[in-house]
């Protein structure tokens, strides 16, 4: 039976102003909402509450379902879990925690951060309702969870690379800070950090969200600061043969991955091989950790990149001379409406309102939609987006979901979000592998934490006029059960998604799945791929599989071009953004790029290959840092219209913007000559 939208549900009144997803988890059963903390990135369970089972990855052999549970009403919302959110206001709050009609707000504290009428809050389930009192708050959503990069690694040693950019006429970056947000550690140690071969790092702070180390950030409130003072004397310590420990045992972060991502992103970017050779750094890690009980109460999500990004402001602004800042982000989204409407978009942007800041972000790496060769499985990061259009009244359209099981249960959460016009009136039903349909579930119909046969949860929301654009969305999504005495994960195989045209008057739709990290691991000897869910060949559009914080107004979109080969990688994330912006921007080598290996201690071994736009979008940050150099005033609009400009088509095209190469190749020679002259006018007050 679909169920009438109505005013008032268990979380009380006004629980219309809470994102889907976050009324179902709210709503959601307790034990399910402990172990999703496992799998959510804006998800955690409580400090004082410990899980008393193991995760569900580890307890697959309970998961054939005997009998279906029954399901009682909720007495209670889940307590013990917390949420990240971005709280949307109707006016303007400040630290002082009162609202403009100078009522004490709720919910704010002064580690809250803000950003105009946005801010952004951990809060319990269980308060929900009592922050919905507070009489300015407009909308309450989720962080989007950050997927963990997935760049091609060789596995060959590779020598150090050519050193980039030399011959031109720079300081190296010397007057621009370099920030780097990323995960799997930052190697300050490692010798393209060093400071002319000599024992000090180029690092000026490291921000370790999930450390506990040293003191936190004082205007945040949570993680590790290590300060370049830490780091050096690190460096001096183990020279002089402190208990014959490295520099990074000495001053530790929670992730030190060999190999690191971030290091290889902070050497392309600012390394003394890299770009902007002498600049000063500053590197966010992201709270990203490997172990499933770390991670239940771990926050990974986008309001961790807005604290990431103003940390790297306030630490820019605090220098003295006051620096320009380029910041690299190698991290994506797949959720919202891909049109820079989303919260963490709308930061960003704001954020990049003020000269001298930019902010580069990874396109992402699902352009593939099919094998190359045999075992190509570079195609299961591809296949995201899907679109049409419904031509007149009374017309159907299906989507097929896959979800993939591997011979095992997918324990994961599986999203769709389909966005389409406010003019049109849009049904959807739902039929899940080997069941009867589901719906149709009309505009303004919900359906929530339905247990289906097999025992897992369905819910389908179909909401008009978002907040955030006054577009209509329906959001599904598919929950496994989680349960002490039984897991049972998302049927394997192919959902039908039927959308039915009511009322059409402009009648396309888009529509995103948003994946889980890529996760391995073993059972009877099988390895599994964590990665269930995908549109089929019938139903998968390549075009707008950009990630969504890639979509932004000011940001610096990049594509990952092989330049061996003069083509884009075939992984690469296309555009345009839904509202048919061009993005990705530019192009940059990112494919067999060598870069800095962190945490690697055979000194014969310190350099890595890695392939993706991960590696593409830092070079470019780099050669933004130097154009800040130039010109220290321009601002994020201005370098993003440089590039634009100064791009190189590739062999056999012309300037035309493209849904892979954006306008082209970055030409780092022009950039530079470009934002050199870009205020200098004629002087025609004496002609």
């Amino acid at each position: 039976m679909v169920k009438k939208k109505i005013k008032e549900t268990p979380l009380g009144k006004g629980f219309r102003k809470v994102q889907p997803k976050l009324r179902m988890i709210a709503n959601g059963n307790q034990q399910v909402n402990e172990v999703r903390s496992d799998f959510s990135s804006a998800i955690r369970v409580t400090e004082i509450k410990e899980l008393d089972y193991a995760s569900p990855l580890k307890d697959l052999k309970a998961s054939i379902v005997k009998r279906v549970p029954k399901t009682k009403r909720l007495g209670k919302v889940t307590d013990g879990i917390e949420a990240s959110v971005f709280i949307q206001r109707t006016g303007v709050a400040d630290s002082t925690n009162t609202n403009v009609t100078g009522k004490k707000t709720l919910y704010l504290d002064d580690k809250t951060l803000f950003k105009g009428n946005l801010s952004t809050a951990v809060i319990r389930l269980d308060q929900i309702k009592n922050v919905l009192k507070d009489e300015m708050v407009a909308y309450i959503e989720m962080g989007e969870s950050l997927k963990a990069p997935t760049p091609v690694v060789s596995s060959d040693k590779v020598r150090a690379p050519t050193k980039l950019l030399r011959k031109f006429n720079t300081s190296g970056g010397k007057k621009v800070l370099i920030g780097i947000i990323d995960v799997q550690g930052f190697d300050f140690a490692h010798n393209d950090f060093l400071k002319n071969d000599v024992p000090e790092t180029r690092f000026l702070k490291i921000w370790d969200q999930g450390g506990n180390s040293r003191p936190s950030p004082q205007k945040f409130g949570y993680g590790t600061e290590i300060t370049k003072k830490h780091m050096d004397q690190a460096i001096s310590d183990s020279s002089n043969g402190a208990a014959g420990s490295a520099p990074q045992e000495l001053e530790p972060q929670s992730q030190m991955t060999i190999g690191s991502h971030g290091t290889h992103v902070a050497s392309i970017a600012a390394g003394n091989r890299g770009v902007c050779r002498n600049a000063p750094i500053v590197g966010v890690l992201i709270d990203l950790p490997d172990e499933d009980n770390e991670r239940r109460r771990s926050i990974y999500d986008s309001t961790r990149i807005v604290h990431a990004v103003e940390y790297i402001l306030d630490t820019a602004d605090e220098l003295k001379p006051k620096l320009p800042v380029s910041i690299n982000i190698s991290l994506g989204t797949n959720g919202h409406a891909h049109d820079a409407s989303s919260a963490v978009s709308r930061w960003l942007d704001s954020a990049l309102a003020v000269p001298g800041r930019s902010i580069c972000i990874a396109a992402g790496n699902t352009g593939q939609e099919a094998p190359e060769s045999k075992g190509d499985s570079g195609l299961i990061m591809g296949r995201i987006h899907t679109s049409g259009r419904i031509s007149a009244r009374g017309l159907e359209k299906n989507i097929e979901w896959k979800v993939e099981n591997n011979g095992l249960q997918d324990m994961s959460e599986n999203e769709l979000e389909i966005w389409y016009s406010p003019a049109d009136r849009i049904a959807v039903s739902i039929k899940p592998p080997n069941q009867s349909w589901i719906g149709p579930i009309e505009p303004g119909q919900f359906i929530e934490n339905r247990q289906l046969t097999d025992g897992s949860f369905c819910s389908v929301y179909n909401e008009l006029y978002h907040p955030a654009n006054g577009a209509n969305y329906i959001g599904v999504y598919l929950s496994p059960y989680m349960g002490k005495d039984m897991v049972k994960g998302v049927s394997g195989g192919i959902w039908m998604v039927k959308l039915k045209g009511i009322e059409i008057r402009d009648g396309k739709y888009h529509g995103w799945i948003e994946r889980d990290d890529p996760r391995y691991w073993e059972f009877e000897s099988q390895e599994c791929f964590g990665f269930p869910s995908s549109f089929t060949t019938h139903s998968s559009v390549n075009d707008s599989s950009i990630s969504s914080m890639a979509c932004g107004h000011r940001i610096v979109s990049v594509g990952n071009l092989d330049a061996k080969n003069e083509k884009i990688n075939r992984t690469s994330s296309r555009g345009p953004t839904r509202d048919g912006r061009f993005k990705p921007d530019v192009t940059a080598p990112g494919t067999a790029i060598v870069a800095a290996k962190g945490f690697e201690l055979d000194n014969n071994n310190t350099w890595i290959s890695m392939s993706g736009t991960s590696m593409a979008s830092p070079y470019v940050a780099g050669i933004v840092g130097l154009m800040l150099e130039k010109e220290p005033n321009l601002t994020a609009a201005q370098i993003l219209g440089i590039i634009q400009r100064t791009a190189r088509p590739l062999p056999g095209t012309d300037y035309v913007w493209r849904n892979d190469a954006g306008f082209g190749v970055i030409d780092h020679h022009s950039c530079l000559k470009e934002a050199k002259n870009i205020n200098q006018r004629d002087d025609l007050t004496n002609s």
